[in-house]
């Protein structure tokens, strides 16, 4: 669950930290107080669009922070672990942190990780769903009813969806390559002349794999040949020779093995010694071979630096080392051979690309199957939620079609439109063209209640979902919003006395003006406080003694539903 929220100079909110509990805790308070503000801050903070616009005026930066308790096997440390973020199973918590400067950059982070706004979102949608008035707009969408269905499915359905990608890429990519080979002749002329060019160019050099960094090495010898000389001439001066340092040593080895022969407990450092000097006069000898060998010779290093220059020119156009220029030269040669061979290649391809057809159609149709008995299950979920939010007469029907015969999508071979019929008598139509706002409002409620049993969300949000109802149905969506809740933490800002009387936790937003500026504050309402908010909802602003019973009213029918649920 959402356990803390942090938010500083964020729109009109100056400096605001709100904790939050379990169950359903209703956000209430007069049209501008700052009540959307926050949730567009909760947005923000798992990876929601954001703007200049967010930034409080007069300030550098707008700060989001939220805390999450989840319980293990939730599904975000997967998420976490696959971007090698840290979640300690001791404090069982996620911590996201967002702000946003002046000029628009956000700094995202994750557990204290810098991370990017695209891996920000991955993690925080699998902790928070967000359902605004905007997502009746998205119901209105019928290419997004497929992603919804799909949603539904179960384990077996996401397999056989799995198993049918994995052919459509392949299939993909086939028609990728048949394709760049269907070019028209002047560009594959033109291109096997480029191919050519290049090959050949690379292929006359006779790069050898790091000779550029054996290169570098011998140039840099070359280049320092005095002072590598006269070093090694007084290294091997200072060890050999009468009085020097290799004889020294080797007269006080000799000093003490005599000790070493009365004293047992010194044979091993004895050793230690002797071995010690056997290994500085091999050192001393490579160092006079190495000084032996040595030949200053310019004619050699002008090779060197010519050969090196050439490599240099040809980096800038194939790679930063030779191994990637001779891998880019494998790569062309293969290229080449592609294209020369192309009716061969062609041939080939068209038949993978047959046999891929066939797998498609075959893995579609059974996708196709599961498809139908996973919107069988949806339609008759949907039926019951609608019911108890007082649509019972409404049928609802998940129609599928067959796209085009030869025809494959991503997702399969189906398109896929929720139909309704709102009154008796009148024959199924298109959601999107005949559902009212109220009738919307129940219907993603009811996707939202079923939904929320699979996906393992830690925190749901309705913002304003009781658009367009009152009455009974009002009281219908309060109790489906409350049983939302019993499995997953919710937070729900609402216009509703309804909605407000089931809530675990009820925050009065407000604000006022200190200093000149308009500030946000949410006050957590005790029972008496709660009675005289609910009683404004249902009056306006008079609050009268049969408004505050009737509160009481809704209240104590609320804590008897709860005792049932």
């Amino acid at each position: 669950m959402l356990a803390e929220l942090s938010i500083r100079n964020f729109a009109i909110i100056d400096s605001l930290s709100v904790s939050f509990s379990k169950g359903l805790t209703v956000l209430t308070g007069e049209t501008g107080a700052g009540k959307s503000i926050i949730i567009d801050a909760i947005g923000l903070l798992i990876g929601g669009r954001g703007s200049t616009e967010f930034v409080r005026y007069g300030t550098q930066k707008a700060e989001i922070e939220g805390l999450f308790h989840i319980h293990p096997g939730h599904r975000v440390y997967d998420k976490c672990e696959e971007f090698g973020i840290t979640i300690s199973d001791e404090d069982e918590m996620v911590v996201l942190k967002r702000d946003i400067t002046e000029n628009g950059k956000s700094i995202c982070r994750v557990n204290g990780k810098l991370v990017t706004l695209s891996v920000l979102k991955e993690i925080g949608q699998a902790l928070v769903d967000i359902h605004g008035q905007h997502e009746t707009q998205y119901l209105m969408q019928p290419d997004k009813h497929l992603f919804l269905l799909d949603s539904f499915g179960d384990k077996d359905f996401k397999q056989e969806l799995v198993s049918y990608e994995s052919t459509f890429k392949d299939y993909k990519e086939i028609n990728k390559q048949l394709s760049e080979l269907s070019r028209n002749e002047q560009e594959i002329a033109q291109r096997i002349d480029l191919l050519e060019y290049q090959y050949q160019e690379i292929a006359g050099s006779n790069l050898i794999p790091d000779e550029d960094v054996k290169l570098e090495e011998e140039k840099r010898m070359l280049s320092n040949f005095e002072r590598i000389h006269g070093s090694l001439q007084d290294a091997y001066h200072n060890l050999y020779g009468e009085g020097k340092a290799l004889e020294l040593v080797s007269s006080a080895l000799a000093d003490f093995s005599q000790v070493a022969a009365l004293d047992e407990s010194l044979k091993a450092d004895e050793e230690q010694f002797g071995n010690s000097f056997y290994v500085l006069e091999e050192l001393t000898y490579k160092i006079r071979d190495m000084f032996d060998s040595l030949e200053y010779n310019p004619e050699r290093l002008n090779s060197i630096e010519s050969r090196l220059d050439e490599l240099s020119k040809l980096k800038r156009k194939y790679g930063s080392s030779v191994k990637e220029m001779i891998d880019y030269s494998e790569k062309i040669k293969k290229e080449l051979e592609l294209i020369q061979n192309k009716d061969n290649h062609i041939e080939e391809l068209k038949k993978k690309q047959e046999k891929l057809i066939a797998k498609l159609e075959v893995s579609g149709k059974k996708l196709t199957k599961r498809r139908a008995e996973t919107a069988k299950v949806l339609k008759n979920s949907i039926q019951q939620q609608l019911k108890e939010l007082y649509m019972e007469k409404t049928k609802f029907e998940v129609v599928m079609k067959r796209i085009e015969d030869d025809q494959f999508l991503r997702t399969g071979l189906d398109s896929v439109e929720f139909y309704i019929s709102p009154n008796p008598g009148e024959p199924l139509k298109p959601l999107s063209k005949v559902a009212s706002g109220g009738e919307l409002s129940r219907i993603i409620l009811a996707l939202k209640t079923i939904f929320s049993e699979n996906q393992g969300i830690t925190a749901i949000i309705f913002d304003e979902v009781d658009t367009g109802v009152s009455g009974r149905v009002a009281q219908a969506i309060a109790e489906k919003i409350y049983k939302v809740s019993i499995g997953s933490q919710v937070l729900c800002i609402s216009h509703l006395p309804q909605v407000a009387a089931m809530s675990d936790t009820h925050l009065h937003i407000s604000k006022d003006t200190l200093q000149g500026r308009t500030v946000t504050k949410v006050l957590t309402l005790k029972t008496d406080e709660k009675v005289n908010e609910i009683g404004r909802m249902i009056s306006g602003v008079e609050i009268t003694d049969l408004t505050r019973q009737h509160a009481q009213e809704l209240l104590e029918l609320a804590a008897s539903i709860k005792k049932t649920s």
